[in-house]
């Protein structure tokens, strides 16, 4: 079965690590999944620049954030469809040569059609094929220590927080917004030589097997072992998996799960900060807090998942969401908000670890990149009708409290349908004592 040449040659790395080489892969896809998670940050800091030059009204530079939002969710199943059909190296590599050329274009628009057309439409393609690419890559790369794998690749969206956003204000502040996008444009230039020359596919590229506890750092195949080629669902494959409870279910809540982040917070918490007499730099500031403490929530996440009722731990997740935003309408100076910050972060991206182990042990491991993606267009629905929607009611209420309320009730209610998922298939069972004793 390992008798052909391996697709590219074998890295030296893999040889040289003192770890699991798929922990590397982890490493990349963080770093991939950084750049275009500060794609979708920026527009929270970029809102006042472009209304002060151009004239533009918030509900217009909203429009922009929400398209992003929008495609980037429509476009996920198409690019986990992508990642099993061409490999998570291609599609990461067509999306940071993407993101170049868009960020530079968008350094010289002068009409907001231009805006619209290239932050909406192309960078929202570019952002909307890697959404899958962490639960795919877990899926293919690990059997053990999945949902870990899962929570450090979904801390991405957060580091792209704690990266970018401090980094884009002061660069705005000091050296105006267009020199703060090419720091983007930069970091993704320096990430393509690497995807390029170190990233693979799957461990059967390489010679390896998928990790699992004890295995080894860099396991070997044995006679049983498969390449892990995962193929893409066909038409009633996908309809039989649209027919279950836990699909709508896990939908609707990251349905939820886009309102209360991308949507809210991730476009309008600065613009509120600001105009709340919070400075931009402490707005900025509070936000990477908020990303500090993504990582410690994602992580635990991550942990948590692997070894309790995944149900349980979305729930805990929501509640958390629902929680702070009902606090953040009485926030009203630097240190309410950092307190606001720490709650916030704790659950901002911890959604994304038990969503992932609930497709996999309900559906099937292979099928984890394609479903994940399909689930993730509602969280993108979700994030665009709530950053448009947003926008909206501060124009016409003066303020964002009514959106914040709203989107607090929704976590809560988020909470509770995270719990009426069915508990077959996603739980799993626990051995009798002798077979516990036996594995042990």
């Amino acid at each position: 079965m390992f008798d052909r040449k391996p697709d590219r040659p074998t890295p030296r790395l893999v040889h040289l690590l003192p770890f699991y080489y798929g922990w590397f892969i982890v490493a990349l896809s963080f770093l991939a999944n950084l750049t275009a998670a500060g794609i979708r940050s920026a527009p929270s800091v970029l809102i006042h620049p472009l209304e002060a030059e151009f004239g533009w009204s918030r509900t217009e530079v909203a429009s922009a954030a929400s398209l992003n939002l929008l495609l980037l969710g429509l476009f996920a199943p198409v690019g986990g469809w992508l990642i099993d059909r061409i490999g998570a190296r291609r599609v990461i590599l067509g999306s940071l040569s993407t993101i170049v050329v868009g960020l530079i274009a968008v350094t010289q628009v002068q009409q907001l059609w231009q805006l619209i057309l290239l932050w909406g439409v192309v960078l929202g393609i570019a952002t909307g094929i890697t959404p899958a690419l962490g639960a795919s890559i877990a899926a293919r790369w690990f059997v053990d220590r999945r949902g870990l794998a899962v929570g450090i690749m979904t801390n991405a969206n957060a580091a792209g927080q704690i990266v970018f956003l401090p980094l884009l204000m002061s660069v705005i502040i000091f050296a105006g917004w267009r020199n703060s996008l090419m720091m983007i444009v930069g970091t993704a230039c320096l990430l393509i030589p690497a995807i390029w020359f170190w990233m693979r596919d799957r461990p059967g590229e390489i010679g390896l097997e998928p990790y699992r506890s004890g295995a080894g750092a860099n396991p070997k195949p044995g006679k049983s072992f498969s390449r892990g080629e995962i193929r893409p669902m066909s038409f009633a494959a996908i309809s039989e998996v649209m027919g279950t409870s836990t699909f709508w279910i896990l939908a609707g809540c990251f349905f939820i799960c886009g309102v209360t982040a991308n949507g809210l917070i991730g476009t309008h918490l600065i613009p509120h900060a600001i105009e709340r007499g919070i400075p931009q730099v402490t707005a900025a500031a509070a936000v990477g807090i908020m990303g500090g403490a993504s990582f410690i929530g994602t992580t635990l996440s991550g942990y948590l998942v692997d070894r309790i009722d995944p149900r349980k731990v979305l729930s805990v997740v929501y509640c958390l969401r629902g929680t702070a935003l009902l606090i953040l309408p009485f926030v009203s100076n630097a240190v309410g908000l950092f307190m606001f910050a720490v709650l916030y972060g704790l659950d901002w991206y911890a959604s994304g670890p038990a969503t992932t182990t609930i497709i996999a042990r309900k559906f099937g491991s292979e099928r984890v990149g394609q479903i994940f993606g399909t689930v993730f267009v509602f969280h993108q629905l979700g994030g665009a009708a709530a950053a448009i929607g947003g926008g909206w009611v501060r124009v016409h209420f003066g303020d964002y409290q009514n959106a914040f309320l709203i989107g607090g009730c929704m976590g809560l209610v988020a909470a509770c349908l995270a719990l009426t998922i069915d508990r077959r298939g996603v739980v799993k069972p626990e051995l009798p004592p002798a077979a516990a004793m036996a594995g042990a």
